[in-house]
C-alpha cells in the first residue's frame, strides 16, 4: 500500500483534472503543481503549492528547467522503507511525495500540424515530465504515478476502499502504464527526426503502437488477436453496424480498401483470403459490382467487397443476394442502412476518405525479426510502354493494358490477369509456376461462362519461357502487358509474334509475396 499524502501534478491534458483533484484535496493530501497546472488549479479554489515555492529554486530558462531537482526527484526515488533513505530524506529535508500525475507536451500533436517549424516542435519536448515518470516509475512500490486522465477513477478507487492508499496491484498496473507511456513519446520523437531528415530506413527502428481495439479473434478461433495504430496515423475506419471484427477481417477490409483507393472512382474490389476475386469499375457502383462478382461468384460468396464511391440502397439488394462478411465504402445512402439493418451480422465500415497515404510503409514480421520496405505503390503512364511486338496496340487496348497491368500487382504472386477494358475476367494467383497462373486464370474465367478471346493479360513478373504465352495465345488472348527482362525475352517475344499478339513491357514488376 502506498499512503497517499502528498502529490506533485503538472499536466499538458487538463481532461478530468478538477474532479480528481478535489477528490485529494477533500482526502487531505497536499498539492504542488507547475505553471499552467498551477494556475488552472488556483482558478478552481484548489489549494496548491507552486513548485518554485517548494523547491526554494525559481523555474529558469523559460521553464525549461523546474522539476529537475533533488527535492522533487529526492522525494519520488526515496525508498522509505530503507533506514539509510529515510534519514538522507529527513537530514535534507526532502519530504516523500507519494503520487505523481504527469502527462507530457503534446509533441505528437504539435508535429502532426501542417507546416510545423522545427523550433516549435523542439519547443514541445518534455524533458521534466518524462524524468518524474520515470522517476515514480521506477519506485513505483513507495510512489504511485499516473499519466493518463482515465486512471484518476481507478486512483479514486483504490484510495476509497483503502482508507486513503493505493495498493500495490494498482500502482504496479500504473507503472507499467507510465513506461509504455514514457516510451511512446520517445519514439514519437525519433521517428518524427528521422522523417524530417528523410531516413526511412535508421540504425536504430523505433515502432510503437496503440491498441484500437480487441478483435474476435486471431486467424484461428484459438488464437487471441488485436488492432493497433501506429503514431502519427489514425484509422479512418467508421464501423456502423455488424459482429466483431476479427484478425482475417481486418486484413481483408484493409486489403478491399487499399485496391479500390488506388483505382478509378466507382471501383468494386471483392477480396477472399486477401486476394482479390473481382475488380471493375465503371459509370456507377452498381454495374461495377456487377462485373466484380461475375469474375468469380462462387469466391465471392462470403467475401470482403470495397467500394470507391456510393452504396445505394439499390446495390445494397444486389449485395445481399449473396452471404459477405462485410462491406467497405466511401459512403453508404439511408436506403442501403435500412437494408442491411435487416441483416445485423453484415460488417459495414465507412471511410469517407480513399486517398491512399503514400508514405506508409510495409511491415512484415519473421522468426527473429522484420522486414521493413515502402509501399508498391509505384506506377507507370502509357509513355513508359515499351511496345515489343510486331502486332502494334490501338488506344483502346492501351486503355484495356494500362487496366490489367493496374489490378494484377494486387494478386498474390505468381500473378496473371486477364481483363476487359474494366473488369477482370479471370484471376489466376499464387501458383508456383507461371504457366500454371496462366491456365488458372484462363480456366476460371470460362468456368463462369467468360469467354477470354480478345482479352488482356498481365503478368506481374516476366515469363521465364515461352510456354505462358503459348497457353495465353490458345485460350485466344488478344495482349500481354508483363515487366520484361527476362534471360529469354527474345524467345517470349518471338512466340507472341507467332500468335499475333500484342506484347508491351514496363520495366516494372510487382511480386507480392
Amino acid at each position: 500500500m502506498v499512503k497517499i499524502t502528498r502529490a506533485l501534478i503538472s499536466v499538458s491534458d487538463k481532461t478530468g483534472l478538477i474532479g480528481f483533484a478535489k477528490y485529494l484535496e477533500s482526502k487531505g493530501v497536499e498539492i504542488i503543481s507547475t505553471g499552467g497546472t498551477l494556475k488552472t488549479l488556483t482558478e478552481n479554489g484548489i489549494k496548491a503549492i507552486a513548485i518554485d515555492d517548494y523547491t526554494g529554486f525559481p523555474e529558469i530558462l523559460d521553464g525549461r528547467v523546474k522539476t529537475l531537482h533533488p527535492k522533487v526527484h529526492g522525494g519520488l526515488l526515496g525508498v522509505i522503507s530503507k533506514p539509510e533513505h529515510k534519514q538522507k530524506m529527513e537530514e535534507l529535508k526532502i519530504p516523500k511525495i507519494d503520487l505523481v500525475v504527469v502527462n507530457l507536451y503534446p509533441f505528437v500533436q504539435t508535429v502532426s500540424k501542417p507546416g510545423v517549424h522545427l523550433d516549435e516542435a523542439i519547443e514541445n519536448i518534455d524533458i521534466g515530465g518524462p524524468s518524474m515518470i520515470r522517476s515514480a516509475s521506477k519506485n513505483y512500490r513507495h510512489t504511485v504515478v499516473v499519466t493518463d486522465p482515465n486512471d484518476y477513477k481507478t486512483v479514486e478507487e483504490s484510495m476509497k476502499v483503502n482508507d486513503g492508499s493505493v495498493d500495490a496491484d494498482t500502482s504496479f498496473l500504473l507503472m507499467r502504464k507510465a513506461f509504455s507511456h514514457t516510451a511512446m513519446y520517445d519514439t514519437a520523437i525519433s521517428s518524427w527526426f528521422n522523417k524530417l531528415a528523410g531516413e526511412k530506413f535508421p540504425d536504430i527502428l523505433n515502432l510503437s503502437f496503440t491498441k484500437k481495439q480487441k478483435l474476435r479473434y486471431g486467424e484461428n478461433p484459438h488464437q487471441g488477436a488485436a488492432f493497433y495504430e501506429p503514431l502519427f496515423t489514425k484509422s479512418e475506419f467508421s464501423p456502423l453496424q455488424g459482429k466483431e471484427l476479427s484478425f482475417n477481417n481486418m486484413l481483408d477490409f484493409d486489403a478491399a480498401f487499399h485496391i479500390s483507393a488506388l483505382l478509378p472512382d466507382n471501383t468494386v474490389c471483392i477480396i477472399k483470403h486477401l486476394n482479390p476475386c473481382g475488380i471493375a469499375y465503371a459509370d456507377d457502383t452498381l454495374e461495377a459490382f456487377r462485373l466484380a462478382k461475375r469474375t468469380d461468384p462462387i469466391s465471392a460468396f462470403g467475401g470482403i467487397i470495397g467500394i470507391k464511391g456510393t452504396v445505394t440502397g439499390e446495390l445494397a439488394v444486389l449485395i445481399g443476394e449473396t452471404f459477405v462478411e462485410g462491406v467497405i465504402a466511401q459512403k453508404f445512402e439511408p436506403a442501403a442502412l435500412e437494408y442491411f439493418s435487416k441483416k445485423p451480422n453484415v460488417r459495414l465500415i465507412e471511410i469517407q476518405n480513399f486517398q491512399e497515404a503514400l508514405d506508409e510503409m510495409d511491415l512484415r514480421p519473421i522468426h527473429h525479426g522484420i522486414l521493413l520496405q515502402d509501399r508498391d505503390y509505384a506506377t507507370i503512364t502509357e509513355k513508359d510502354l515499351k511496345i515489343v511486338s510486331k502486332k502494334q496496340p490501338t488506344e483502346e487496348d492501351i486503355r484495356g493494358l494500362m487496366f490489367a497491368w493496374s489490378t494484377v500487382k494486387f494478386i498474390k504472386s505468381n500473378a496473371i490477369v486477364y481483363t476487359e477494358e474494366n473488369a477482370t475476367l479471370g484471376i489466376g494467383a499464387g501458383q508456383m509456376s507461371r504457366v500454371d497462373s496462366v491456365q488458372l486464370g484462363a480456366t476460371k474465367a470460362l468456368n463462369v461462362g467468360l469467354s477470354v478471346v480478345g482479352s488482356y493479360v498481365a503478368s506481374d513478373a516476366f515469363f521465364p519461357f515461352r510456354d505462358g504465352i503459348d497457353a495465353i495465345a490458345k485460350v485466344g488472348a488478344k495482349a500481354i502487358i508483363q515487366p520484361g527482362g527476362s534471360i529469354r525475352d527474345e524467345e517470349v517475344i518471338k512466340a507472341a509474334d507467332e500468335h499475333g499478339l500484342i506484347m508491351v513491357f514496363t520495366g516494372m514488376r510487382h511480386f507480392r509475396h
